[in-house]
């Protein structure tokens, strides 16, 4: 059970070494930082320095996504597997020293972006400005004409459609009623620029003495002024923003051959980006720490495995002073988890669950096994895990991936295995695709290449069996329990918890395996007994916390029943390893008979050769995720309901972290 004893630690040294041990330790990455909280002890105030890096680093983030954008990195499908690119401390620091000239650069990007950003938005209003105006073209007159000495103009647009001045006479007449009241006074005339459904332009001339008059009359016609207020005509506006728009296109241009020019400088902003995360990061550390005018004193978590080697190296190269001491009782311990080859690439499973509590045990080393068989007996053929095993492996071995990439591979690996091997029990590679080879194209039948049996076959044999090891799975939750109540020291309670529910399960098995195929009368007989027996120690001892017989009674009826009903739940649950084992094998059957269909065999080999890369490439793809799924539910919903609690604190490490380089230097975390 695999969680890392931790360990206090506390560093006291001079600040003139501050720098130095603080990068160090960042690249070790085995301390957790806590908060200091001695207060007779100064505080840094670093939140101006971090705002700053932070705004650095948003600004070199940004380059990088414009950059994604007009100067795309061409990436191929492995890229994905690839790790962070390795540098030296001496490269890394080399690197930083160009800082200013990467952030002019950032700089720079952005105000390009800002250039094409600006351009666009003001080429469409342009747009905008010009379809409006293009209305009024036939308009010879400046927008801002208001006419002449003896004349007033008036510019603007009516709304609805008239054809000719006299419908619009016709409006004014018929509305200003018997006053007589005319638009076109004596001296006076009215032009229809254009007209639409919508509106219909105008421009209006008048007397200075009639254009009181013709100014009220258009006011109650709801008349609108042209909101152009400038000394040119509509044409040459349009002209002008033509001109205005061929140079923003022009700007629009140079700005992204700008852009894609500094392409060549992705890998620098990069470094940029990881650099001022690893400064921002180090002095939010340094925010935590407790300072004296000499001296600063740090307090944190370390695994206690970690300890010796930190301990020698710092004491090799700094005047430092290191203690180390046990966690109280009621502080905030991390947890980190190690296991070994075999149990290590599932510990992501366990996480993502819940981390183990200061009383759980790692459930990782108990998991994995079943984790593994489980996997392979839900996707069950031998094919698809052979494309499992072949690939994971080639990933490994090809290309340079980080940490949690590789585990991940690696119990890919794993469960590729178990497939094969399940695959090769139940006969299935590919589905039958061997058999149906050797029937449609060289006449011959191959019987069962099953190592045990074909599930199609016999069913309710491999639904008991899916019972028999959900059994076994769930008795092995229940056993850990067992071992940490006697670790406790709670031996009768290990005993009364763990020995009734054994002896009730193991008595109803063979009683509930009759009912669905034949079992030796000697297997219920025993059965019977043994069942009966772990019901009397069930009601007897459950209850027996409570103070008075009838609470003990009631006690072991109620766990009795809780014993009976969970129970049943549980074992159903693995019937789930039948049904999905049955749903790749059924699909890859049916997936290889529309392969051969029809009846000339060069077109049945085309289309074999295509229908089966295509759909056993969606059957894996489909059951893979099936079992993925319906495995960890296996164990988060049946396993660990019998022992494990969960809600640990995961171990968080000062370390580098960064998105694009690591140190060439082992993290000794890693």
């Amino acid at each position: 059970m695999a969680k890392l004893k931790m360990k206090k630690i506390e560093i006291i040294a001079p600040l003139t070494d501050s720098k130095e041990i603080v990068e160090l330790l960042q690249r070790r990455g085995v301390i957790e930082i806590c908060g200091n909280a001695d207060e007779e002890l100064d505080r840094t105030n670093v939140v101006p320095i971090v705002s700053e890096f932070e705004k650095f680093r948003t600004t070199a983030v940004h380059a990088l996504e414009i950059l994604d954008k007009y100067a795309p990195e061409k990436k191929k499908l492995t890229d994905m597997f690839g790790g962070r690119s390795e540098v030296q401390k001496y490269d890394f620091g080399r690197q930083a020293t160009e800082l200013e000239k990467i952030m002019n650069c950032a700089n720079d990007i952005i105000k390009n972006n800002r250039v094409i950003s600006e351009s666009k938005t003001e080429y469409a209003q342009l747009d905008v400005k010009s379809d409006m105006l293009r209305t009024w073209k036939k308009l010879d007159v400046p927008l801002n004409f208001k006419g002449t000495s003896t004349t007033t103009a008036f510019i603007g647009s009516l709304s609805g459609q008239y054809d000719y001045a006299g419908e619009v006479e016709e409006a004014v007449l018929s509305m200003v009623g018997s006053n007589n009241l005319v638009l076109l006074p004596e001296n006076s005339a009215l032009e229809i620029i254009s007209t639409t459904k919508e509106q219909t332009n105008l421009f209006i001339i008048c007397t200075k003495e009639s254009a009181q008059e013709t100014e009220d009359i258009l006011r109650r016609m709801s008349f609108v002024p042209v909101s152009e207020n400038v000394p040119f005509t509509p044409s040459e506006i349009i002209a002008k923003n033509e001109e205005r728009q061929k140079q923003l296109a022009n700007d629009i241009d140079t700005a992204e051959k700008n852009l894609k020019s500094y392409g060549e400088q992705r890998d620098k902003l990069k470094f940029a980006v990881d650099f001022l995360t690893m400064r921002k990061d180090k002095y939010e550390a340094v925010s935590r720490f407790g300072i004296t005018e000499h001296t600063f004193v740090l307090n944190g978590y370390i695994p206690e495995k970690y300890y010796d080697d930190l301990k020698n190296e710092l004491t090799a190269k700094f005047t430092i002073s290191i203690e180390c001491a046990e966690p109280d009782e009621d502080d905030d311990v991390p947890v980190l988890l190690e296991n070994g080859g075999f149990s290590s690439p599932v510990e992501g499973i366990t996480k993502m669950y819940a981390m183990p509590s200061k009383s759980d045990v790692d459930p990782t080393p108990v998991m994995s096994f079943f984790y593994y068989l489980f996997f392979g007996m839900m996707l069950s053929d031998a094919g698809y895990g052979l494309l499992m095993v072949i690939g994971t492996i080639i990933a490994l071995k090809k290309f340079n991936l980080e940490t949690p990439m590789r585990k991940t591979l690696i119990m890919f690996r794993n469960c590729g295995v178990s497939t094969v091997i399940w695959g090769a029990l139940f006969g299935s590679w590919f589905g039958d695709i061997v058999q149906i080879v050797g029937r449609e194209f060289f006449n011959t039948e191959i019987g069962s290449i099953a190592l045990w049996f074909e599930p199609l076959d016999d069913p309710i044999k491999l639904l008991l069996f899916s019972f028999a090891l959900g059994i076994l799975h769930l008795f092995v939750g229940v056993g850990v329990s067992f071992k940490m109540a006697w670790d406790e020291g709670r031996k009768l309670d290990a005993f009364l918890d763990t020995v009734p529910v054994y002896l009730t399960i193991l008595g109803v098995a063979p009683l509930g395996a009759s009912i669905l195929t034949e079992i030796p009368k000697i297997f219920t007989t025993v059965g019977m007994y043994v069942m009966i027996a772990g019901i009397v120690l069930l009601i007897l001892t459950a209850g027996r916390t409570s103070k008075n017989i009838f609470g003990k009674l009631f006690g072991g009826l109620y766990a009795l029943y809780n014993t009976a009903t969970g129970w049943l739940s549980d074992i159903l649950s693995y019937s789930r390893l039948l049904a999905l084992g049955l749903a790749t094998g059924s699909i890859a059957g049916v997936i290889n008979l529309i392969g051969v269909m029809p009846e000339n065999k060069a077109v049945k080999l085309i289309l074999l050769v295509v229908v089966f890369i295509v759909g056993h490439i969606a059957n894996l793809a489909i059951n893979l995720l099936g079992a993925y799924v319906h495995t960890d539910r296996l164990q988060f919903v049946e396993l660990f309901s019998k022992f494990y609690t969960g809600g640990g604190r995961e171990f968080n490490p000062f370390t580098v972290n960064t998105k694009y380089i690591k140190f060439k230097e082992e993290n000794l975390n890693e």
